[in-house]
Parts: C-alpha cells; structure tokens; sequence
C-alpha cells in the first residue's frame, strides 16, 4: 500500500514494500524521498523526480519493489557528489574531465580493484555470518552502499554518525559515506552512552549507522529523547532483535537493506538516460572534509579533529617507506578503526594488495597461528603483552631451560648493544663529537666484543628465539603506533631478532608523521670492508667513494639503506613532513640536541578542531605548526663516532602535560619511571604520582599470581601460600621499582595498591587503551592524601 500524507501544506510520502522485500513495512521517509509512477508519463516504467522539501535538495531513486504517489511534482536537477575516479562515469556524462590521480580517499578503490582485482581484500571470520571479499567485491559493495545512502537521503557534507567496531562492513560504511561526499563521523561502541551522545549531538549528525542491536539497546533510550536522527542503519545482526522494534517514527534500515537499494538504484541510472537527466555530479574535493574523529581525551571532552581527503591520501601515499607491504601478503586487524593510526594503515595496506584479517585481543594467539601474518599494526601494549608471556614462559620453564633461555637472552642483549656501537647507532645529545682516534678505538672495540659474541647470539636463534617466532609467526614485522613502546620492550625484540617497528603521530596529524623505517639487509661485500669504509671516513674527505669493483657505491647511499633502526627514538619524518623543537617559554626553535616542545608542518596536519576555533589557534599557528603537546629533541648529526648515523632522528620524552612539578621545583617525567617499573612482571599496571609534593609516589595495580609465584621463589611465603599478606606484598613490590627503576633520574616514595584494574568500560582507560591520569588521580584523590599524610 502507497500513499501521501498532506502535513503542513506539504506532502510527506508513505512507502509500503512488496511482502517478499526484507524492509516490509510502512513507515514515513522523513528524509523526503518522492517516488512517481504513472501511466500518463512518458516513462514507461516508475521514475523518480526530484524535489525541494523544506528548501533543500533531495535525491530520488528508483526501486521496483515499492513506490510512493504524491499529486504534485517539481522535476528540477539534483546536485550530487561523487568520489571522481571511483566513479569517473557518472562525471563523464555531465562532461567533465577525469583525470585517474586520486582527489578523494575513496578513489583507491577503483585502482585496486583494477590491479588486484580477484586477491582477497578482507577477511571477517568472527561476525555472523563470516565473509570474504575480493578487491572487486569490496569495489562493487562500497559502490552499493553509497549508493544506498543517497536514496536514504545523505546529501553532500551532512554528517553520518559511524558508532561500530572493526569489522569488513565497517569499512564499506566508512567508504560508503566518503563517496556521496558526507562526513562521517567515527567512534567504537566500548564509549560511554555520555560520550556517544556527546559526539553524535556535537557534529550535528543526521544519521546513526551502529554496529550491532545491543549497542542500540544500551544507547537507544538517551538517544531517543536527545538526539535527532532521520535513520539508523543497523550494520550486524536483525533488526527483529530489536527490543521495542527500535525507535517509533524513525526509520531502521539493515545493512542488506542499503546495499539492496544502492544496487537496484545503480542498475536504473546506468540503463536510463531518462533518470540520468536529473542528476547533476560534481567530483569531491580533496580540501573538503572526509571524517570528523573525535580525540580520546585522556582529559576533558573529546574534540572533533577535521580531517580532509588530501590529509588521509598523504598517509596513503607515504606509508610504504615504513611498511613495505606486497600483494599478497597478510595483515592482521585488532585496533578500533576509527583510531587514525589503524584506519591510516587499513587504507594504505588496501592499495598494495593485502589480505586483511580481523581479529581481536581474544582470539590473537590462535589467528597469529592459523594466518601467520606478515604484519601486525597494534599499539604497544599489544607487544607488551607478548612479552609478559615470552617471560613468563620462561620464568615457569624447568631450571636448566631457565637458565640457557636467559644465558642466551643476556648475550644477545649484549651483542646487539655493541653491535649499535659499531653501527653508529647509539643516541646521544650531545653536539660535540669525539675524536678520530676515540672513534676508532670504541669501533675497534665494539667490532671484536660483537664478534666473540655472535656465535652465541646465531645459537640462539637456531635453538630458542627460532621457537619463539614460530609461536609468534609475524613473518615480517610488527609494527607500534599509538603509544610509547617501551625500551625493554624494543630491546627484547631486537635481541630476538623480531622486527618491532616504532611510530609517532597524531590524531589531529592524520596521524603518522615520522617512523622507523626497516632495516635492510647488509649486503657482504658491506660487511667485509666495514674497517677499510671507517679509515676512508675517518679521512678529512667525507665523500669519497669506492673505485674499481666498488665504483658509484658511495659511504652515504650505503647509510641509507642499511642503517635506519635507532633504538629509543621513532624515526626520521615521513615524506613531506618538517619537525621542529621550540622552547616552551620563548618559543625560540632550539638546536639539535636540545629538548623541547615538539611541532610539526605537513600535508597531513588537520583542518582544525570542529566547532572550536579557540582549540584550533592553541595547537595550530598560521603558518601551518602543530604544537604535538609532546617534549622531544632531535639528535644532532655527527660525522664520526657511535651517533654517527643517529644524525635527524625523533625522540620523544613525554607529555608536556604529563609533566609532575615537585614542590622543590623539580620536573620529574613520569613516563620514564613507569616503562621502568613495568619491566616487572609483578607490577601490571603504574600511575606515578607527586603534583606539588616532596616526593614521587605511585598508584600500582599488581599481578597478584605473579606476586604469589616471586614472593614463594624468595621464600617470603610458605610453599602452600594461596596469597599474600598486603604488608608482604607491599614489600615485594618496593623491591621490585628498587630493582627496575634503579638506573632512573628520581624514584619512587609511597606507593597504593589498587586492587581493580584501570579499564576502558571504568572510563580510567581511552578507547587506545592508554590510562587517563587525570581520572585515576581525581578517583583516588582520598587515598593519595592519606598517602602523603
């Protein structure tokens, strides 16, 4: 049954579908969608005209399972927006000229779907039910989709809330939405209702596409009475499951739903230059606004950071030199997609032919298994986790495999230390080199001690890091983003002879900006004259270059390619990108070597802050510097020594806000304390704390299995102890931060043992799994009182 209401002197369309199609029901399109059909016309089959409905411009497609009768019609053109490579054919026929350089995110798809067309493009095992798409099915569904929200009613520029998690159908949505030219507007479903409703209401969103019936379920009654919303698309499950039937007056479309209207509407536009008439299509520009992501906010309301298709298609364009993926290979998925860094890396690896597998925290080990990946992109607790279980396995082996794990881990830590030596790849500071000789001498030195232990470090391979890699079965690299990876951490896997490649970025700079990039391989010839290439760099003349057999292989383009992993830093800047260090009181831009504020000027920075041009003039000055918020210094260029190849590279020292102020003036960076103190396994988690007091103390949650396992090894307890005394574990974990955090500049005073640990759903965790400070500090104000009492 089809029908028009007459409301307000304007008529309001009533569609009703055949039984057989899966939305059957009746209910008003508030989004205005007029749909004719009469026998009067010189149509000979439904047609659809455009209209104005409130002084807006809507679109109107056809569909032959439904029609809606209106008596009266405006047939007037309707200006749509499309991604101009992605669907070249639509701005074609207006006569516009296409050129096949991408101008918007979505137009990668057409490329790889040329190139990499019948490779697997995604894997979904653990929805219901579990797909698998190729890079022209995924074209084909992105297409569909798109086009599904145009019939719905997404006009250019509106804003689509995307509140789902990671999965094939959230990225058709989030590509959907970037190719009728509409903002989407991103988030994961772990985030309070607060914050949703926070986000949804503050970017003006029209739409809400959710992930699945029970995050509408918890989400549905404060979004009822406070949001508006013309629709909601359900992307996982059936809308049947819904409790109520959702919500009354607003439509509720399934995913199947919408790819179901963009396919029927897509196949009527290319078979009829009839509806082809009343549609006018302009190309997306690459300054206009792809998505708005809304920071974590480890303090205060999250801000809607504005990022545009030239941002995110600078990150496509330059992440290779970091992860220099090839078709075919296989990429494991567990971060939330709406985290810049992991939605960054989705579109980069997807133009170079992957297989992406989603997975999550819980099921990691067995798909590490089963898939054996080239990569994994995750944040550092990832592979702080692995690491815990690498030692614990260890820590619980018998004792003779006890000690030639740990023998062998010993000599490889040591090896690798020389073996950087020699490499000039230690950090320094410091702008003043060392002379010839001293070079020479510490080279000599750290040349002979890596060769004596080599052998031990090759044994280990062969008899124990080999294992580990198999139960790993990260084939080429992992890489960490999102975070600070920890130097016990990063110096495990070196000494493992596991790739951890180490970034830095952003949410308001797309967000990578610079990243230690691969190691390659060392070719012989390199390795066998390394002594005579040092004489010749020891030589005034720094350019001098290998003659006869080594004729145009020069000391620098050797430096290129071999030597660009430099512990402790993340890198050198990606393409296109400038770094620089400013004092935080003058803001005069400091010399390598010395620490400061860090800013960064590239392709990549955002837009602004949405809503908010205060926040925006905060971090983000005229001539296009982002203040990161983070200290850092750049390490100064030497010509000689063991920072010779240091020269240009980040390091990073934490927050400028993070920083604690003694009430003796001192400014302790806590940050280094707890990488520190986490190298425990009986500390699993640490806040140090000490705003305005004599001394640091911390807030520890301890892994009391662990606890238990140390404190019986030491005899602390009874063999048949089944828990620790809060006395006794608080003595075992003082020696534990005296054990780890000796080597630190300050140490720790009184400490407070917090039984729960801090979670993202407790709200003392960001979506990004990084603890929020202020939180937790403000949580146990009472305690950290009495603590200093």
């Amino acid at each position: 049954m089809v029908g028009a209401l007459l409301m307000n002197h304007q008529f309001v369309p009533i569609i009703s579908f055949s039984s057989s199609h899966p939305m059957a029901s009746a209910f008003p399109l508030t989004s205005n969608l007029i749909w004719v059909v009469s026998s009067r016309s010189k149509f000979t089959s439904t047609r659809v005209f455009p209209r104005k409905w409130g002084g807006k411009r809507v679109g109107f497609l056809p569909n032959r399972q439904f029609g809606v009768f209106c008596q009266a019609q405006t047939e007037e053109l309707q200006i749509r927006r499309c991604s101009p490579f992605l669907e070249s054919s639509l701005l074609s026929d207006n006569g516009t000229l296409v050129s096949d350089e991408w101008k918007a995110v979505p137009d990668i798809w057409r490329t790889s779907a040329e190139k990499y067309g019948n490779y697997v493009a995604v894997t979904d095992p653990y929805h219901d039910p579990p797909s698998a798409l190729t890079y022209k099915q995924l074209e084909q569904e992105i297409l569909d989709f798109s086009e599904g929200l145009r019939v719905i009613g997404i006009k250019p520029d509106e804003k689509l809330a995307l509140f789902a998690d990671n999965s094939c159908r959230w990225l058709v949505a989030d590509q959907g939405i970037m190719a009728t030219g509409a903002i989407n507007v991103v988030r994961g479903s772990r985030s309070s209702v607060e914050e949703l409703l926070h986000i949804y209401n503050h970017s003006e969103s029209v739409g809400l596409a959710v992930d699945s019936p029970e995050l509408f379920d918890r989400i549905s009654e404060a979004f009822r009475s406070k949001a508006n919303m013309r629709f909601v698309i359900l992307l996982w499950g059936d809308k049947s499951s819904l409790p109520g039937g959702g919500l009354k007056g607003i439509p509720i479309f399934n995913y199947k739903d919408i790819i179901s209207l963009g396919q029927e509407s897509r196949k009527a536009i290319s078979n009829s230059n009839d509806v082809k008439k009343y549609y006018a299509y302009e190309a997306i520009n690459s300054e206009d606004i792809a998505t708005l992501v809304y920071t974590s906010g480890t303090t205060g309301n999250p801000k809607g950071v504005m990022l545009t298709h030239r941002n995110l298609l600078h990150q496509i364009r330059n992440l290779w030199d970091i992860v220099p993926c090839e078709a075919g290979d296989r990429f494991l998925s567990m971060l939330p997609p709406w985290h810049a860094y992991e939605r960054a890396a989705e579109y980069f690896t997807f133009t170079n032919g992957v297989e992406q597998v989603y997975t999550t925290v819980r099921n990691l080990k067995e798909d590490l298994r089963q898939y054996q990946p080239e990569y994994v992109i995750s944040v550092p607790l990832v592979y702080e986790t692995l690491y815990s279980g690498i030692q614990k396995q260890i820590s619980t082996s018998s004792a003779a495999r006890k000690l030639i794990a740990l023998t062998f881990l010993r000599a490889s830590m040591a090896y690798m230390e020389f073996k950087r030596i020699y490499e000039g790849l230690c950090l320094t500071r410091s702008r003043e080199q060392p002379s010839h000789l001293v070079s020479l001498l510490d080279w000599l030195w750290a040349r002979i001690v890596a060769g004596l232990l080599w052998p031990l470090h090759a044994l280990a391979n062969k008899l124990v890091y080999g294992k580990i890699h198999s139960a790993i079965r990260i084939s080429k690299a992992g890489i960490s983003g999102g975070g600070s990876l920890p130097s016990h951490v990063d110096k495990f896997f070196e000494a493992i002879s596991m790739k951890v490649q180490n970034g830095y970025g952003l949410t308001e700079s797309s967000p990578v900006v610079c990243a230690r990039l691969p190691t390659c391989n060392i070719t012989v010839f390199a390795v066998h004259f390394r002594l005579y290439r040092y004489f010749l760099f020891c030589l005034p003349s720094t350019s001098i270059i290998f003659s006869s057999a080594w004729s145009g292989i020069s000391y620098d383009n050797i430096t290129d390619v071999n030597f660009l992993k430099v512990l402790g830093s993340i890198g050198h800047p990606i393409g296109h990108t400038e770094f620089k260090i400013i004092d935080s009181e003058s803001g005069e831009v400091l010399p390598p070597g010395e620490k400061g504020i860090v800013k960064v000027r590239g392709p990549q920075v955002m837009k602004g802050y949405f809503k908010n041009p205060e926040a925006t003039k905060q971090v983000l000055d005229e001539d296009g510097w982002l203040d990161t918020g983070d200290i850092g210094w750049i390490a100064p260029h030497h010509s000689r020594g063991r920072s010779r190849r240091c020269g240009g590279v980040i390091v990073l020292e934490g927050r400028a806000k993070d920083t604690i102020v003694l009430s003796t003036g001192e400014n302790v960076e806590p940050v280094e304390l707890e990488e520190a103190a986490l190298r425990s396994n009986v500390i699993q988690q640490i806040v140090v704390i000490g705003q305005d007091q004599r001394r640091l103390g911390a807030l520890i949650v301890p892994n009391k299995d662990e606890a238990l396992r140390l404190a019986k090894e030491l005899s602390i307890v009874d063999g048949n102890a089944t828990e620790l005394s809060k006395d006794n574990l608080i003595t075992l974990l003082y020696e534990e931060l005296r054990k780890w955090t000796s080597e630190c500049s300050f140490q720790i005073g009184p400490i407070l043992i917090v039984d729960e640990p801090f979670t993202i759903d407790s709200g003392l965790m960001t979506p990004t799994m990084k603890i929020r400070r202020d939180k937790v500090v403000s949580l146990y104000e009472e305690q950290i009182d009495n603590l200093y009492k």
